[in-house]
């Protein structure tokens, strides 16, 4: 697969040949949905909890005796019959993460590169540049007209990314931190040349 290299202004910087075997194969919407379900199961902070029937406050004394008031027997206030009462089978804290074998994983980062190629949705750039300024940035991706971009280096550029950080829908990532649910979630995936060779690399 050969694609276009453009430099951070638009500007045609040459060509690419992109391995098939990364970007070109047939993409499994059905392995992206699992690997997504499980980056988002992993982030879940399964910090809820409610009181049970053993952790209210209240009195462990009967309410009334067994017999002879006409009420149904009841052992306890906290029961959760009664407004102050515990609950039943409440959340609990738990870690809600599974494991999901590498190779699922890995062929979930294949698709979801190879759709964003299907798609016409993948740029490559031959470097970010250190640009200084928010504003900058930002008419840069007016400039491509991206709506929302994912732009993933070989390593990070902290004063791009200091600039980039408040311009809406543009996320910057290294390879090492490349997702599938990050490539998804937005419009367009760029990836520098550096990136590019990162990638090769980590999915060899």
């Amino acid at each position: 697969m050969k694609l276009d290299i453009f430099d951070i202004d638009a500007k045609a910087a040459g060509s690419a040949e992109l391995p098939d075997e990364i970007f070109g194969i047939a993409p499994r919407p059905d392995i992206i949905a699992r690997v997504i379900h499980w980056q988002l199961s992993k982030r879940r902070s399964g910090n809820h909890k409610v009181k049970g029937m053993g952790e209210v406050s209240g009195t462990t004394r009967k309410p009334f005796k067994q017999k002879g008031t006409g009420n149904a027997r009841q052992g306890s206030l906290r029961a959760p019959q009664f407004r102050t009462g515990g609950v039943v089978h409440g959340p609990v804290v738990r870690d809600h993460g599974y494991s999901l074998n590498k190779k699922v994983r890995r062929l979930g980062l294949l698709s979801a590169l190879s759709q964003k190629a299907a798609d016409g949705k993948l740029v490559i750039l031959d470097q970010v540049g250190a640009i200084e300024k928010t504003k900058d940035v930002a008419a840069k991706v007016k400039h491509f007209g991206w709506g929302s971009a994912l732009i993933v280096d070989a390593a990070v550029n902290e004063v791009f990314l200091r600039a980039s950080r408040n311009v809406e829908g543009v996320d910057i990532l290294p390879v090492v931190g490349a997702n599938v649910y990050d490539i998804v979630r937005h419009d367009v995936l760029v990836i520098t040349k550096a990136g590019i060779d990162g990638l090769k690399e980590r999915l060899a």
